[in-house]
């Protein structure tokens, strides 16, 4: 089975994401990527991969998985048959390393935590009361916003590395995957898409860094994200106008031109497809505090 190496950061543009996955079966390769992984299964069952251990995943399963360790999670045939009514459930956190680079964490009183994330590297189940306490923790942070939803991490980080219910999953780091390791060609792409958002992105252009045909790209990336290639970079242009509605004084002229748009209708009519809301509708509502950043 080859692996996939790819970067969550780039495709998300973040640094931190939680993710709320809700499939009719988790489709991912095998993969590795930089950030560290926190995932708890809400629903669905099969065998999941952590570094070269294959264990059985069920309801509540829940790892810490750290830099560059291959993973997967597959389901049981009768998930990717479409033979039950059950779904493939699970919120993801991702966070990249060079988060915990700051001065902050290198104070004794964060020492836990870093000797945490340290055993991450080798994949840590984790069970019995720390799991419900985390899997709380993990809910709630789908509804945080701002700073509110850092601090969520943190609590959760804080926890456990203060808890006695983690068991390690591989003996040993696996330090020789990469070779192993086939490029994802999509984060090039993200990349791309992040640094000229605001430019005429053509599709030839876009297919060309992955050496694929216009054809075969958009199948490719149908496949990996569920979205056409179009809809992602709507995605990042609106996601980009909607700080850009709150933290500026811009005209909504200057937004739309400014997030790639080359007429104020067809971005009016897109943000409202994006958001429920007018640009116009959207920044009054921010500031009246209805609407979180």
């Amino acid at each position: 089975m080859k692996i996939l190496q790819t970067e969550i950061a780039v495709k998300h543009n973040s640094l931190f994401t939680v993710m709320e996955r809700d499939e009719s079966f988790f489709s991912s390769p095998l993969h590795v990527h930089p950030e560290i992984e926190l995932v708890y299964i809400r629903e669905s069952h099969g065998k999941r991969i952590v570094g070269n251990l294959i264990e059985s995943f069920e309801p509540g399963d829940m790892v810490l998985i750290g830099p560059s360790l291959p993973h997967i999670w597959i389901n049981d045939d009768c998930y990717v048959n479409g033979q039950t009514s059950k779904r493939a459930r699970a919120i993801v956190v991702y966070f990249h390393p060079c988060l915990f680079e700051s001065g902050l964490f290198s104070l004794p009183e964060a020492q836990n935590i870093r000797q945490l994330l340290l055993q991450s590297k080798s994949g840590i189940f984790i069970q019995h009361n720390t799991r419900q306490l985390i899997a709380s923790r993990m809910e709630s942070l789908l509804e945080k916003k701002g700073f509110d939803k850092v601090m969520g991490l943190l609590e959760i980080l804080h926890l456990l590395s203060q808890s006695t219910d983690l068991v390690h999953i591989n003996s040993e780091e696996l330090l020789n995957h990469e070779n192993k390791a086939e490029k994802d060609r999509l984060c090039d792409v993200y990349r791309y898409v992040n640094d000229n958002f605001r430019s005429d992105i053509q599709l030839k252009d876009v297919a060309g860094l992955t050496n694929l045909t216009p054809q075969s790209f958009c199948r490719l990336f149908k496949k990996r994200n569920k979205i056409h290639f179009v809809e992602y970079l709507n995605q990042v242009r609106i996601s980009n106008a909607c700080k850009l509605l709150l933290n500026s004084d811009w005209t909504i002229s200057e937004i739309a031109y400014n997030c790639g748009y080359k007429t104020i209708s067809n971005f009016n009519k897109l943000f409202k497809e994006t958001t429920g809301h007018s640009p116009k509708k959207y920044r009054e509502q921010a500031m009246k505090g209805t609407i979180a950043e």
